[in-house]
């Protein structure tokens, strides 16, 4: 699917790796024990796929879910919130729109959002509306040997996507009481055998068939007119951490439209996905 340039730029920006790994981070106030026996944990995993070499690379490869499984007048809204240096704040508008409305969604979580949003993370968490998935821990493309896009370095072996899936996984669950099942990584680009191991690690791999803000950068109008071209079953992405943006506009006129016509919001588990 075509994307724009500022698409491409938004995403490439701040996003370089740190000098630690994310493990030494992410365990760096746990008992040593509990380093070692998730090492083993990545290492089995790395095993299982070290002999499988990926042949595709892009949004819609082998095993990514781009639809609900159904023939009914609905649409799954998904929402990021990436945590790049610019990308860090919470769209209050549109959850308060969702909330008075109705209009369940399933919220994609990276960790460093997570960090400057604890607060409304729980708060979100602890709403039936809506459910929780996860949008890694680095908001890395999801590689087995390093591929990039728009500029941004994926994941540059099993073991480091096992971090970027399993870390915030567990670090959602700590918080939320629940694990995440779903997993959307950084960019949304992905390899066939990064989707296998999300499997291995008990998350879906979400993809999306209607583009709706294009990394927050869409006018209200283009958010609108993106919305509107929905069939049945579509599986929606739109940006929750740029409030400056005109996402929350142009979803929130769609959404009006869209009801008026018969479509119903559902969050990605209340139907099977195809």
């Amino acid at each position: 699917m075509k994307k724009s340039i500022v698409f491409s730029l938004l995403f490439a920006l701040g996003f370089s790796a740190c000098a630690k790994t994310a493990s030494d981070s992410y365990f760096s106030e746990q008992p040593s024990s509990s380093k070692k026996e998730y090492e083993i944990f990545r290492k089995n995993i790395a095993v299982e796929f070290e002999n499988q070499t990926p042949k595709q690379w892009g949004e819609n490869v082998k095993g990514v879910k781009t639809k609900l499984f159904t023939n009914e007048k609905v649409i799954a809204l998904t929402m990021d919130a990436c945590g790049s240096p610019l990308g860090m704040g919470y769209d209050e508008k549109l959850i308060n729109f969702l909330e008075q409305e109705n209009i369940p969604a399933t919220l994609f979580i990276n960790d460093r959002w997570i960090n400057k949003n604890l607060s409304t993370l729980k708060k979100l968490s602890s709403n039936p509306l809506f459910e929780i998935a996860n949008h890694g821990l680095e908001h890395k493309p999801a590689s087995v040997n390093g591929k990039s896009i728009y500029g941004l370095s994926g994941t540059n072996s099993v073991e480091e996507l096992v971090d970027e899936i399993e870390l915030n996984a567990r670090k959602i669950e700590s918080i939320t009481h629940k694990r995440p099942k779903y997993f959307r990584s950084g960019t949304a680009y992905y390899d066939e055998v990064a989707v296998s191991v999300a499997n291995k690690l008990n998350h879906q791999v979400i993809g999306f068939s209607i583009l709706g803000d294009a990394g927050a950068t869409f006018s209200a109008k283009k958010v609108k007119e993106a919305f509107l071209k929905a069939k049945k079953g579509e599986i929606a992405i739109i940006h929750m951490n740029h409030p400056e943006s005109q996402t929350a506009i142009g979803t929130i006129e769609a959404i009006k439209e869209l009801k008026k016509e018969g479509f119903r919001f559902v969050r990605l588990s209340d139907y099977k996905l195809n």
